[in-house]
Order: structure tokens, then C-alpha cells, then sequence
């Protein structure tokens, strides 16, 4: 428990230190919101501190810093020391750095922030990017509650050959059809604060699970001899598979949303940065859960790796009891579903703006909506039928997801330059993910497939150019 419990204080008195050092970086100040001063009603809406928190929260954690921590656990406990590292410096700067300079943009969204502060053709290439992240978002997150909600509320196998699996994910296909199209914000700004509190209550009934039922936790200087699988190249491997855990692109796409609704701009440290701590926490929280259900004997290897959301299940249960479990569950399966509504209207809206479709005309709306989710089903399909399946479907979302951070890591150090801020505290991640994105693609057998050696030596150059060109673009605009 040591190296868990040290962990913790690292991500909540860092988080604290580094979250007010980056708020005085940012200089809040008393000018009028994009909420006060563009009020429209709908999209321009102020609303309160703590509900905001709550719908940026559940927005950004679906079963991403659920899952990626229960599979990022197989590389040992370093997991404990190096999620909260990255969610302080990294991951909670990204998100409070792009909400704050889209407050200070009229609210604009984050392909409109790069187009700003990086060019029209950086702008061209983030786009294929974060078009392509949106539409794994939805796809893993069809395919995580829908297996979790067969598998651990139904009691029935996730096979392809279970008819009641494609029932309920046509059922969740609906919703997502649905959310798509329709203007229903308002009724989703009303209930995802209580799916935020099913969240948090879910998470801590976890945590508190941890030491009353005193889950085996292996310590750091015990992890050699504890022969976790994967323990071999650590960088770039452990950031992808973690991925929401510590610093995600996709949650660039969903602080920008939230920056049309925050009434002050000191209320963005709260909103932006605290949530993404409070991120890192649940998923110290639940890889702690999969080594100890690992020890335990409650899970095994190949449980982890092939299949975390039973992983879910079998934590949730035993530490909660048959209906505090499935509380627990629900809460783990509500909320993938509410960030993938989020990622196939943002996905619609990006493609219609990029293909310059009118879609306030029904029709382009539900024709490109429909073509969107054909090419999701298909992938749905093939993630189903093949064994591997989901694991190819999440490195290449993992894989896109932190290669929008590169993007957006990019924006914020030009702004920073421009406006006489630090701009190494955005440089300095924005390279080591550019080193990891690179390394990963050219060595994975979903990339080029080039040996280890090759692809560190590849993705230092394309690293240190990185840092060269985003200063280099900051001081030329400065």
C-alpha cells in the first residue's frame, strides 16, 4: 500500500501546487465569459461552479481511466507513481490551458483554437486526427457499457453470438442516433450531474474497498520479482494503453464545450484542472483494484488483457456487495454512453464544417449522421468477431487520443509565447508525447512495424524537431 498511498499524495498536494502555479500563470481575470457576454440560451449558457465540474467530469471520464488503468496495471506498480506525475503536469495542464484560452476566444472549439494559433495546415491535419478520434470514442464506447451491461446486469455472455449483445447495442446505437441530431443539451445538462455523483460514489465506494477488504498491493521495489507481463518498453507502451488516465486528447474537445458555460474565469482552475485530478484519482483507484483482484485471485492475466470490463464487474462486487456492485456498474456503463453522444455530434459538426455541408437542412444533418454510424457498425462488427478485436480498436484510439494532446499541447505553447507565459510548461509534455506517439506507430504491428531500436532513435529526432518547431512558430508570432 505504500507505493499506492504515496502516489495518492503526489497527485493531490502536486495537483494542488502545480494547479495554482498554472492558474497564476494564466492570470484569471473579470472580463465577461463567453456565457455572460454571447448568451444565447442554448449552446452560451452560465451555469454554477459545481455543475459544471460535474458535467466536465462526466464528459471526460467514460470508461477510459477505467479501463486503460485495469490494463495499464500488467506493467506493475511504477502505474501508481506515474499516473499522478502526468495527470499534474500533463494531463490537468492541457485541460485547464485549452478551456482558458477558449474562455478567451469566444468560446471557440479546439480545430477552430489550432486553425488560430498553428495555421490553416496544421489545422488540415489535426482534423483527420481528431475526426478519427471521435469516431473510436463512440465506437469503444458502444462496445464497453454494452458488454458490461450483457455481462454484469444480464448475466449473459458477450459474444458475438448473443443475439441480446446486438439488442443492446442497437438500443445504445439509437440513443447515439438520437443525440446526434436532436437538440436535447438541456435535458443531458440536467442528468449528467447525478451520473457525475453515481461516478464519485462508485470510485470511493472502491477506494474505501481497498483497505477494508485489504487487496494485495505490490510494492515498487517488489515489482521485478512480482513478474508483472509487461515490463518491457515502458515508454512508449504503459502512456497508450493508460491513455485517459493521465492526458487525453479528447477531453481538449469537451473543456472547450464547457468554457460556453462558466460564469467567471477563476472558476476554471476548479472546473478544468481540479476535475482532471479528480480523473487521476479514479484511475489510481481502479488500477489498485485490478492488482489486488490480480493477487487476489479474483482476476487473472488473461482476464485483464482480454476482457477489463469483467474486470469491472468482479471489483465492484466483491467490495461492494451485490447491489452497491451493480450501482457501481451502472455508473461505469451510463458513463461511456454520455461521452459517446458527445463524440459523434462533435464528430458530425467537425465533418460538416470540414465538407462545408448547411446542416441545418435535415437532410445533410442525417445523411452524414447515418454514414457516420454506418462505418462505426462496421467496425463494431469486425471488433466483435475478431479475438483481438477490441484490444486493435483501443490502441488506435489510444494512439489518436494522444496524438491530439501533440496537437493541442502545440496551441497552447504558441499561445503561451505569444502572450509572455512560460511556454516550456506546454512544450516540455508536448514533446515527451510526441516521442511517445511516434515511437509507438513505427514500432507497432498496427503502425510500420519497425524494431525498438529504430523507432526510439525515429521518434527522438521527430521529438526535438517538434519542440524546435513549436518554438520557433511562438517566437515568429510573438
Amino acid at each position: 500500500m505504500i507505493t499506492f498511498i504515496l502516489g495518492l499524495v503526489l497527485l493531490i498536494i502536486g495537483g494542488t501546487i502545480y494547479g495554482r502555479i498554472t492558474e497564476r500563470v494564466m492570470k484569471p481575470t473579470d472580463d465577461p465569459t463567453p456565457a455572460i457576454s454571447m448568451g444565447d440560451g442554448v449552446d452560451f449558457v452560465p451555469m454554477k461552479k459545481w455543475r459544471n465540474s460535474l458535467i466536465e467530469l462526466l464528459n471526460i471520464a467514460g470508461t477510459g481511466p477505467i479501463l486503460g488503468p485495469i490494463q495499464g496495471i500488467l506493467f506493475g506498480p511504477i502505474a501508481f507513481i506515474t499516473i499522478p506525475i502526468g495527470c499534474v503536469i500533463a494531463g490537468a495542464f492541457h485541460d485547464y490551458m485549452t478551456g482558458m484560452i477558449s474562455v478567451r476566444n469566444r468560446g471557440e472549439q479546439t480545430p477552430d483554437l489550432v486553425r488560430r494559433f498553428l495555421g490553416k495546415h496544421m489545422y488540415a491535419v489535426y482534423n483527420v486526427f481528431v475526426c478519427l478520434l471521435m469516431l473510436l470514442v463512440g465506437v469503444v464506447f458502444i462496445y464497453t457499457p454494452g458488454d458490461l451491461f450483457v455481462t454484469q446486469i444480464l448475466g449473459q455472455d458477450n459474444s458475438a453470438s448473443n443475439p441480446t449483445l446486438w439488442i443492446v447495442y442497437g438500443a445504445i446505437f439509437a440513443y447515439y442516433i438520437l443525440a446526434t441530431l436532436l437538440p436535447i443539451d438541456k435535458i443531458i445538462g440536467r442528468i449528467y450531474p447525478l451520473f457525475g455523483a453515481i461516478l464519485l460514489v462508485s470510485a470511493v465506494g472502491v477506494f474505501v474497498g481497498l483497505f477494508t477488504k485489504g487487496y494485495p498491493l505490490t510494492e515498487l521495489w517488489n515489482a521485478s520479482a512480482a513478474g508483472y507481463p509487461f515490463q518491457t518498453n515502458f515508454i512508449p507502451m504503459f502512456f497508450v494503453t493508460v491513455t485517459c488516465g493521465i492526458c487525453s486528447g479528447f477531453h481538449s474537445t469537451q473543456a472547450t464545450l464547457i468554457s460556453r458555460t462558466i460564469s467567471r474565469e477563476d472558476e476554471g482552475r476548479v472546473t478544468f484542472y481540479d476535475m482532471m485530478i479528480l480523473e487521476g484519482f479514479i484511475a489510481m483507484t481502479w488500477a489498485a483494484a485490478a492488482m489486488g483482484a490480480l493477487g487476489s485471485g479474483l482476476a487473472d492475466v488473461d482476464m485483464i488483457k482480454g476482457s477489463a470490463t469483467l474486470v469491472v464487474g468482479v471489483v465492484a462486487k466483491d467490495m461492494l456487495g451485490t447491489v452497491g456492485g451493480i450501482i457501481a456498474i451502472i455508473g461505469v456503463i451510463v458513463l461511456p454512453v454520455t461521452s459517446g453522444d458527445t463524440a459523434f455530434r462533435s464528430l458530425r459538426l467537425i465533418l460538416g464544417d470540414a465538407l462545408h455541408l448547411d446542416q441545418s437542412k435535415k437532410k445533410n444533418a442525417l445523411t452524414l449522421a447515418l454514414s457516420l454510424f454506418a462505418v462505426a457498425a462496421v467496425l463494431l462488427f469486425w471488433a466483435k468477431g475478431n479475438p483481438t478485436g477490441f484490444n486493435i480498436i483501443w490502441r488506435y484510439f489510444s494512439w489518436a487520443n494522444e496524438t491530439t494532446v501533440v496537437f493541442v499541447l502545440a496551441m497552447i505553447a504558441v499561445y503561451m509565447q505569444r502572450h509572455k507565459m512560460p511556454y516550456l510548461m506546454a512544450v516540455v509534455p508536448g514533446t515527451f508525447y510526441m516521442y511517445v506517439v511516434s515511437a509507438y506507430i513505427l514500432n507497432a504491428k498496427i503502425g510500420l512495424n519497425i524494431p525498438w531500436t529504430i523507432s526510439y532513435i525515429v521518434a527522438a529526432i521527430f521529438s526535438f524537431a517538434y519542440a524546435f518547431a513549436v518554438i520557433r512558430a511562438g517566437k515568429n508570432e510573438s
